[in-house]
């Protein structure tokens, strides 16, 4: 990264306590007088470099599940400075939840999905109709989840496109009435975030998911509760939804690649 005409250059990596990069982390470079001058995430070698005025400023390392860690360094002008690793340590708040069964609130939990119309605008879904539990283990990579979703509840509130969803050309919801979800294993990505892969089984056909998941932690309301977010990315046509149409020039009216998050909160079964 060149060295600013007007200013300085300031770089380091963020690791965790056993050494490893921290992929993802968030860093803000602060002036003297608190106001944030750069913005960057670290690369995959849990490397930063951020181009800024002269004079001292703070820098702030954030990452899911870590203790933000703060440090101080002067910047010159024309110059590179080197902040050297900062260190997050884990937040014990954030630490998987304790073993048991917890049963997903459909009241405070959401299916929804994104797919591209034309390759312009999105439009949004969600299913309507669902159960799930999920069992935390020790050790917490044998915990397992699964979930049922009812494949009529699909609602974009549209009902003319709802109804060509739940037909042959889409979901069939008379032949297979039921999406399925069960995960295979669970694995630790560091701090908060969690990667459960798992099996889908969606219009008769049963293929690999991989849920990309960030755990909230944990509450006190009409129970324990746990919270978590989960993001994958289904191909159409990995479970034969092969209906397409497109524009006289090609473009396909419904984009291949549908996008999917699951806004979870589940509670400890008594």
């Amino acid at each position: 990264m060149p060295i600013p005409l007007t200013g300085g250059l300031l770089s380091g990596q963020v690791c965790d306590v056993e050494g490893r990069p921290l992929a993802g982390a968030v860093i803000s470079v602060f002036d003297r007088s608190t106001r944030r001058v750069a913005h960057v995430d670290s690369d995959a070698y849990g490397l930063f470099a951020a181009a800024v005025a002269p004079g001292e400023h703070r820098i702030r390392a954030e990452a899911g599940g870590f203790q933000a860690v703060d440090n101080v360094v002067e910047v010159q002008w024309g110059r590179h400075a080197e902040v050297g690793r900062l260190t997050l340590r884990p937040d014990i708040t954030a630490a998987p939840p304790a073993a048991g069964i917890y049963d997903i609130d459909p009241d405070h939990t959401s299916i929804r999905f994104v797919a591209r119309h034309i390759a312009m605008s999105r439009v949004f879904g969600r299913f309507n109709r669902f159960r799930g539990q999920i069992q935390i283990a020790e050790p917490f990579e044998d915990s397992h989840v699964d979930v049922v979703i009812d494949a009529a509840s699909v609602d974009t509130q549209i009902a003319q496109r709802d109804a060509h969803l739940r037909s042959a050309d889409f979901l069939d919801v008379e032949r297979f009435p039921w999406l399925r979800f069960s995960s295979t294993r669970f694995s630790g990505r560091g701090g908060n975030k969690w990667l459960i892969d798992g099996e889908l089984t969606l219009h008769g056909l049963t293929s690999d998911v991989q849920l990309n998941t960030t755990f909230l932690g944990m509450q006190e309301w009409n129970g324990t509760r746990a919270g978590a977010i989960a993001r994958t990315e289904l191909h159409r046509e990995h479970f034969t939804l092969n209906w397409t149409q497109a524009l006289a020039h090609g473009l396909p009216v419904i984009g291949s690649t549908i996008e999917i998050t699951l806004d979870v909160q589940a509670i400890v079964k008594t």
